[in-house]
């Protein structure tokens, strides 16, 4: 009896089972043995088939290749040649265009060299011009520090009203109507005085302004400095026309008002914006502020009162220098009728001797007519 090698599953497992079952084992491992070696061979040869394929396609492909490759080389030989001529011609063609642009850079520097020599005298005309320029404002600013200098002194501040109101008042009317630093009956003097056409009395113009106080109100950087100023422009100006009233405003001898000329517009604007009360009180003193615009606009109402007064003394001469042009015009009006006359008469003859003219054209066209037909008759008798 065989031993038990084994219990499996409740089961006893003896040597020769175990034996079988090894032997079972082993043949079938033989078997997949075999099998794996018949595939592996059938695989081998598949792949060698395969292989002569892929070879055969690869000299296929070389060829092909071999073949497209002579092509190439055949295109590109000639290729090349083409290249070559190509390459020729484009030398050819980039040396003409060279050339050509060589010649046009040539004319463009020369131009552009004649149009910097114009641009650099252009230039020097105008730096000299604009040295001219600074000179002139050099100049300018000198007069501007004069000037400054002269509005910082109050008699050359004076004087330089004084000479803005004397240049407003000669461009605007003629010498006989006004007179500069005038004596008045009380022994003052004022700058200017106006002579108005029809009255004997004149116009007092006074052009010395209180400006120190404006200097100051200007000046001024917080309000109780402001306050201050405006406090002194309203005393100073107040002052002034107190005095210009009682100076020139003399019954008889002067007009019912007297001017008081401000040498600046902005000061007069600023009197109008900011002090209209003085302004007002001297209108009612009879004195009236003028800044120079509007001191132009009185000295030409004065001309244009001036121009009539002095049409209306020349009336007379007007009137008899008017009948003498009528009296021409009726020499020329006789005159013109006997011209007239003359060319009527000239027409008239010249119509005369027209027709006598046609009529002796006429008459010599019936005397040819008339030596034609004694010809043709004579004729006419010899035959």
């Amino acid at each position: 009896m065989d031993r038990t090698l084994i219990i499996l599953g409740g089961q006893p497992v003896t040597y020769s089972e175990a034996g079988l079952a090894l032997a079972g084992g082993l043949l079938l491992v033989f078997l997949l043995l075999a099998l794996s070696l018949n595939r592996a061979r059938r695989e081998q040869a598949q792949e060698a088939a395969a292989a002569r394929e892929r070879q055969h396609e690869l000299d296929d492909k070389m060829a092909e290749l071999g073949r497209q490759n002579a092509e190439l080389s055949g295109r590109l030989q000639t290729m090349a040649e083409v290249l070559s001529s190509r390459q020729v011609d484009l030398a050819r063609v980039v040396t003409e265009r060279l050339d050509s642009v060589g010649l046009r850079v040539g004319q463009g520097l020369e131009t552009s060299s004649k149009a910097t020599t114009d641009n650099l005298a252009k230039l020097g005309e105008r730096l000299a011009v604009i040295d001219a320029a600074q000179a002139r404002l050099t100049g300018l600013t000198q007069e501007v520090v004069s000037l400054k200098d002269i509005l910082a002194n109050k008699q050359s501040r004076g004087a330089f009203g004084q000479g803005r109101m004397e240049a407003i008042v000669r461009d605007g009317l003629p010498p006989a109507a006004y007179d500069f630093q005038y004596t008045l009956s009380n022994r003052t003097r004022p700058d200017c005085v106006i002579r108005l056409p029809g009255d004997d009395r004149v116009l007092a113009i006074d052009a010395k302004f209180p400006l120190e106080a404006f200097t100051a109100l200007r000046d001024a950087t917080h309000d109780e400095a402001r306050k201050q100023a405006q406090a002194r422009v309203r005393g100073d100006l107040g002052k002034h026309v107190k005095d210009v009233s009682e100076r020139y405003l003399l019954p008889g001898e002067t007009q019912d008002i007297a001017m008081i000329f401000v040498p600046s517009e902005s000061i007069y604007a600023d009197l109008i914006e900011h002090f209209d009360d003085v302004i007002q009180r001297a209108h009612r003193a009879r004195v009236v502020i003028l800044s120079p615009s509007l001191m132009m606009m009185a000295i030409q109402v004065t001309q244009s009162l001036v121009r009539d007064a002095r049409m209306r003394e020349q009336a007379h001469v007007i009137q008899h220098e008017v009948r003498n042009l009528l009296l021409d015009v009726g020499r020329l009006k006789e005159r013109v009728g006997k011209l007239d006359t003359h060319f009527r008469q000239a027409q008239d003859d010249i119509g005369a001797i027209n027709t006598t003219t046609e009529k002796i054209v006429r008459r010599g066209d019936k005397i040819d007519q008339l030596e034609f037909q004694q010809a043709a008759k004579v004729g006419l008798a010899a035959e």
